[in-house]
């Protein structure tokens, strides 16, 4: 398991570029809210612990994570922001669902960032139970919500180099 070597929320602050000046969305899904709204938390308390002005930070709220890649494009074509972190979580069930939802999620947050050539972080946790999306949203991996917002911040600085 990939994140019981990695704790979601330690980090090196020295490694990451400031975000002053710059204007980000989070766009969060309302399913599994308690998940969603300590990804959420984490995400913009980093961001604004690396300079980002509290004016500066835009969030919206879509019905599911499936509606994330949707929500960000809409946000992009209207411009001025520099990134975008998309926060879902869904938990397998007893259906196929979990399978399409997250195919499609992940490809489509990604075609939003390849499309507009903007970063996009993909923050959707994908998880067999609610306890290890706990785990990942604040418990006893950290909060993936901090490591989308230091990936978000290190990306849009490599963007504006080039």
């Amino acid at each position: 398991m990939a994140t019981a070597e990695h704790h979601l929320s330690n980090y090196d602050p020295t490694s990451v570029p400031s975000g002053a000046g710059r204007r980000f969305a989070l766009v969060v899904s309302e399913w599994n809210h308690e998940i969603t709204e300590a990804l959420r938390r984490g995400a913009r308390e980093t961001l604004l612990r690396h300079g980002v002005a509290e004016a500066d930070i835009v969030e919206e709220w879509v019905p599911g994570s499936f509606e994330l890649a949707s929500a960000a494009q809409f946000i992009l074509e209207g411009g001025g922001i520099d990134g975008v972190i998309c926060l879902g979580s869904v938990v397998r069930g007893e259906t196929p669902h979990f399978d399409f939802v997250c195919q499609g999620t992940t490809q489509g947050i990604m075609a939003v960032g390849l499309k507009f050539s903007v970063p996009v972080i993909f923050g959707v946790l994908t998880d067999d139970t609610m306890q290890q999306a706990r785990d990942r949203s604040g418990g006893k991996h950290g909060n993936k919500g901090v490591d989308c917002a230091v990936a978000l911040l290190k990306m849009a600085a490599l963007k504006a180099r080039y």
